[in-house]
C-alpha cells in the first residue's frame, strides 16, 4: 500500500496504519531534529512528542499528501521548544547526511561546509536537498513566503560556492607543494 493511503487509513483511526507511516518517515525525522538539536536524547524526546502529538491530531489533517510537510512542522517546533527550555540557540550543526552520501570523508566535508552557513541558509539546504522536500513544503514548514525560501537556497548556494572553491584552491596549493 503507497504512503498516501495509509495516512488516510491512519487519519481514520488504523494504529498500524498510523504506525507504518511513522515507519517510514523516522530516518528523515531523526536527521531534522539531529539538525536542530545536538544530543541524541533531545532528538529521541522531541520525535517522541511529535509522534504523540501527531497521533492526537491526526483527524485534523485535511490533506493526506500533505502528512510529511505537517508532522516535519510539529517536528521542528518540538525542536525549538527544547531548545527554548534548554536557553539554547538553535545550532543546524552535525547534520547527517548519510542518505545522500555514503563516504566518511564527503559526509564530514559536507557537515563542515554546511555549518559555515547561517542557520537560516541551513534550514533550507538540510530541507530542499537532504530531505527532498519542494520549496512549497519548505514555505509551509519554515512559515516563510516561498520566494524566501528560494533566495535562502540561491544564497545558500553562491555562498556554498565559494566556500567550495576557496576550499578547492587551498588543496590545490597544498598539493602542488609536495611536488
Amino acid at each position: 500500500m503507497d504512503f498516501e493511503n495509509e495516512v488516510i487509513l491512519a487519519i481514520k483511526g488504523n494504529k498500524d496504519s498510523f504506525a507504518k507511516v511513522i515507519k517510514n518517515l523516522e530516518l528523515s525525522m531523526y536527521r531534522v531534529s539531529k539538525a536542530i538539536l545536538k544530543s541524541d536524547n533531545d532528538c529521541a524526546d522531541a520525535i517522541q512528542e511529535t509522534i504523540l502529538k501527531s497521533y492526537k491530531a491526526i483527524t485534523t489533517l485535511k490533506h493526506p499528501e500533505f502528512f510529511k510537510t505537517w508532522i516535519i512542522r510539529i517536528l521542528i517546533n518540538e525542536c525549538k521548544k527544547i531548545n527554548i527550555q534548554k536557553n539554547k540557540v538553535i545550532p543546524m550543526e552535525d547534520v547527517i547526511i548519510e542518505k545522500s552520501f555514503n563516504n566518511f570523508e564527503e559526509n564530514l566535508l559536507i557537515q563542515d561546509t554546511l555549518n559555515l552557513l547561517e542557520n537560516d541558509l541551513k534550514d533550507v539546504v538540510l530541507l530542499y536537498y537532504i530531505e527532498d522536500l519542494s520549496v512549497k513544503d519548505i514555505s509551509d514548514i519554515l512559515n516563510i513566503p516561498k520566494g524566501t525560501v528560494k533566495s535562502r537556497l540561491s544564497r545558500a548556494r553562491t555562498k556554498l560556492a565559494i566556500i567550495l572553491r576557496k576550499d578547492f584552491k587551498e588543496s590545490d596549493v597544498y598539493e602542488t607543494e609536495g611536488i
